[in-house]
């Protein structure tokens, strides 16, 4: 049986880039199919913007990124330059490699190192054109063909899903309608894959 894993995530999240390239290992080790599904945080199922949240909580969001980005030993700024973002460009262009069939997971991943990374405004098209050229991708197609109806009705597709499923935060790995949430899941995962071997 075929292994799929909906990977729902926001294009502005670090915790969708701290667990971008174990989530990917962890995929292709059990041989299983990610189809991304960009989304922001669902308010309307509980999930509050990182800038809304009180004081208290923002600080101990930035201790914790700090305690995994040197766990994982990956580059990540506490302070991006550019952030908060609006990471609704990056979403679309990501659907809209998705649905040309290219290599729509590695470049979620290389946009969410160029914000959290790198300090590069991926709000600019020639930003987001720049990273999709790196990834080996044509970002001038890409970028063009994410102002499509069709991509944007995905996006809505996407929203509407994960308010259905119960989905609020951000990055979110749905087997068979089983849902982990944040990166720090990877391990049960893991397991949930290798349980259906």
């Amino acid at each position: 049986m075929a292994l799929i894993i909906e990977y729902f995530h926001s294009l502005s999240s670090p915790w969708a880039y701290l667990g971008g390239q174990r989530f990917y290992d962890i995929a292709a080790k059990h041989g299983a199919t990610i189809v991304p599904r960009p989304i922001f945080v669902q308010q309307e199922n509980g999930g509050i913007p990182l800038r809304s949240r009180p004081d208290a909580r923002q600080n101990y969001h930035a201790l914790e990124l700090d305690r995994w980005r040197k766990f994982l030993n990956l580059p990540l700024k506490l302070k991006p330059a550019f952030y908060p973002t609006d990471p609704l460009g990056s979403c679309l262009m990501v659907i809209a490699a998705r649905q040309l069939g290219v290599d729509a997971n590695a470049l979620s991943l290389r946009l969410l190192e160029a914000l959290w990374a790198n300090d590069r405004d991926v709000r600019a098209p020639e930003v987001r054109i720049a990273v999709a050229n790196e990834t080996g991708l044509d970002g001038e197609a890409l970028e063009a063909y994410a102002a499509r109806d069709e991509v944007r009705a995905e996006w809505d597709k996407n929203k509407q899903d994960a308010i259905a499923l119960g989905i609020f935060g951000t990055p979110n790995y749905v087997l068979d309608g089983e849902i982990f949430w944040g990166q720090d899941r990877l391990d049960f995962l893991d397991r949930a894959l290798a349980a259906r071997a």
